[in-house]
């Protein structure tokens, strides 16, 4: 099968920051069933979107022949391993409620696939918009 590279954005502003990204990457690695490839430098960051305690995050390079939708699976279920509770909420003019989480695992790129489904959007939608996810990026890049 064709192994195609994979970039995950990681964050977390509850508990002990430091310990939440490095299980999350133990929880990847194990999932997907081999180490990453590439990790940026961890950064300190403001919350975006809401009012709440800063992030430590950092972006993650992977190769794998999974899936994205068994990606996001995979995502999904280390969150809520990790602590992450209830489902996403959106105010009345629709736009997204953040809040407080211990880990945030979000799928960035998949190759130079682009998909649009109500529960997956490659490339991530907001990515451009966050500073704490493309200097992560840019950095992982630089590294090739």
């Amino acid at each position: 099968m064709r192994q195609v590279p994979v970039y995950f954005s990681l964050g977390t502003n509850q508990g002990d920051r430091q310990a939440n990204i490095a299980e999350a990457l133990r929880r990847l690695d194990a999932a997907i069933g081999r180490p990453y490839e590439a990790l940026s430098s961890i950064i300190e960051t403001k919350s975006w979107g809401f009012e709440g305690p800063d992030f430590l995050n950092c972006v993650v390079r992977y190769r794998t022949a999974r899936r994205p939708q068994t990606l996001l699976q995979i995502c999904k279920r280390i969150e809520r391993a990790m602590g992450r509770r209830g489902a996403p909420e959106y105010d009345a003019d629709g736009r997204r409620i953040y809040r407080d989480r211990p880990i945030d695992i979000d799928i960035l790129l998949y190759g130079d696939e682009r998909i649009d489904t109500p529960e997956l959007q490659i490339p991530h939608p907001l990515m451009y918009q966050r500073p704490f996810v493309m200097g992560p990026l840019e950095e992982i890049f630089a590294q090739k």
